[in-house]
């Protein structure tokens, strides 16, 4: 069976282009992927999506989001894709044994931030623990907090953190830093962030009742070898995010890192009919909002491309 539109992955982009494409009867197929929903299945508390004034916890909101997708007619498998062939017309797109045609294609499987492999950003990960400052700065107002790695994203999210935290801690187990100089001038000129360098996060400690939280951690200095005891009340990991495009490589045009590339102004990639939404092809943003935008776009991209070569 020739399917029109074919989505691969879910969350916010992955389902509202799905929402997009059933409301223009293309009758959209979506391969949701291992984690339906995304990243916001391990957020608790969303308070910066538009419509949601009181908040909403990241599952609730992707199961509505999901509900409205499936109300319009988007038939939903909760399957990871194993192969996808764009060498010809139609596209193809393998699960398990199954082959699965269609004439245009929307990448949505995100991207999927970098973590330390500790213990306790699993325990208190959403209650403490995070990876994005934009989504969660907020929930830190007046508090004390680290944030682990070296580059820009470091940089950037400590930064941030300083319009609402009382204290930033910038941890780096190196004493040089990948961050760009105009990045780590404005870290090293902000008087609410101070620096710790040679040293790693080797655990992180919190309470589970009668709420969970974190409590401190256990930093390392890598050369005395000394331990340290700090409490604290936030730690956020900035050691980079990874596109979730492994799928692609050698087929769709990707930078550096592996983030989908798009035509300015669209969501259209090197391959005519085939379109990319959300975290995939986003090394800036990575917001929700944002990431829905994008599934909006790649919708109606999608619709204009099967009209113009399908008729």
């Amino acid at each position: 069976m020739l399917n029109d539109v074919i989505i691969i992955g879910s969350g916010p982009a992955g389902y509202t282009a799905a929402i997009y494409a059933a409301r223009a009867d293309l009758k959209p197929v979506m391969f949701s992927g291992l984690q339906p929903g995304g990243q916001l299945m391990i957020t608790t508390d969303v308070e910066n999506y538009p419509g949601f004034p009181k908040g909403i916890m990241g599952p609730e909101m992707m199961a509505m989001f999901r509900e409205q997708a499936e109300r319009f007619g988007t038939v939903i498998h909760d399957v990871m894709v194993d192969e996808v062939d764009f060498s010809g017309k139609p596209f193809r797109v393998r699960v398990g044994e199954t082959w699965h045609e269609a004439k245009a294609i929307i990448v949505a499987t995100g991207a999927s931030a970098k973590w330390l492999g500790l213990e306790g950003e699993v325990t208190f990960g959403g209650f403490g623990v995070s990876a994005c400052a934009t989504c969660d700065g907020f929930f830190f107002r007046g508090k004390k907090v680290i944030v682990v790695g070296g580059g820009d994203t470091a940089m950037e999210e400590a930064n941030y953190l300083t319009k609402h935290c009382e204290k930033v801690y910038l941890v780096h187990r190196r004493d040089s830093f990948r961050a760009s100089k105009i990045m780590l001038d404005c870290v090293m000129a902000n008087p609410k962030i101070e620096v710790i360098t040679d040293t790693v996060l080797e655990d992180i400690h919190g309470q589970m009742e009668p709420f969970k939280k974190v409590t401190g951690v256990t930093l390392l200095n890598l050369k005395t070898e000394k331990k340290e005891e700090m409490p604290i009340d936030g730690v956020f990991i900035a050691i980079g995010h990874q596109p979730n495009s492994s799928l692609f490589k050698g087929l769709l045009d990707m930078d550096d890192v592996g983030y989908l590339k798009v035509q300015p102004g669209s969501t259209a990639t090197n391959i005519p009919g085939v379109f990319a939404a959300g975290d995939v092809a986003d090394s800036v943003y990575r917001q929700a909002v944002t990431a829905a935008g994008t599934g909006c776009m790649a919708a109606i991209d999608a619709e204009r491309w099967i009209e113009a070569n399908h008729g």
